[in-house]
């Protein structure tokens, strides 16, 4: 981890304005196409869930402003973060889940596998006090969403960037899957969010450099 030096950082401006407003938070939903993301997750006996997650994790790492965080009036720099996800459990409740990340898709994955079935029997909504260093995300399979609201410390502002995706649904030969994200305008910008964009669609056309070999 390291701290920005606030009185050299180029976006030092935009961060006291955005940091001013009452609601600093904006966000963005969008398709994206897993047509053949999706049968590879399936043909090596992995979970869709997990394997999002993961896509949702390694795309944000790649992109130094999705690991900046907000501390009292400074900023830090996470050299990794690491994805805090819902996980249904008993009675239609759901636990959070934290996976430590992992660049190599299968290591990640048996690791995620071992702590699901781990939250799943010892459900909990608690996060380590102060830890920053994570990626809110949930899952809504139910309904193919074309917009988001999450709840979030508004005092302080909540720094920790959030996903969501939703239901699939096929559209002209395609399968695609509605993705929200939303972050803090002090430390993202829309150019930040269309890189993030375009760093998960890789992922998911290139299903093989992701996930390794069948």
């Amino acid at each position: 981890m390291r701290h920005i030096a606030m009185q050299t950082w180029p976006r030092r401006k935009h961060f006291e304005v955005f940091s001013a407003l009452d609601h600093p938070h904006s966000g963005l939903c969008a398709n994206v196409d897993l047509t053949a993301f999706y049968p590879a997750v399936k043909q090596r006996g992995y979970s869709i869930t997990v394997a999002i997650v993961y896509v949702l994790s390694r795309a944000a790492n790649a992109i130094p402003e999705f690991r900046y965080r907000i501390r009292g009036g400074d900023v830090v720099e996470h050299e990794i973060v690491h994805p805090s996800t819902t996980i249904m459990a008993a009675e239609d409740l759901f636990s959070f889940c934290t996976f430590d990340y992992a660049e190599d898709f299968v290591l990640f994955a048996a690791r995620a596998a071992e702590k699901i079935a781990y939250v799943q029997e010892n459900p909990t909504l608690e996060d380590e006090p102060g830890q920053d260093d994570l990626l809110y995300m949930t899952a809504v399979p139910w309904v193919s969403f074309t917009s988001v609201m999450h709840a979030m410390h508004l005092d302080p502002a909540d720094s920790v960037p959030r996903f969501a995706w939703g239901k699939f649904f096929e559209e002209d030969n395609f399968l695609k899957m509605p993705l929200s994200v939303h972050k803090h305008h002090a430390l993202i910008d829309g150019i930040h969010m269309g890189r993030f964009y375009a760093e998960v669609q890789d992922y998911l056309h290139h299903p093989d450099s992701v996930l390794g070999g069948a």
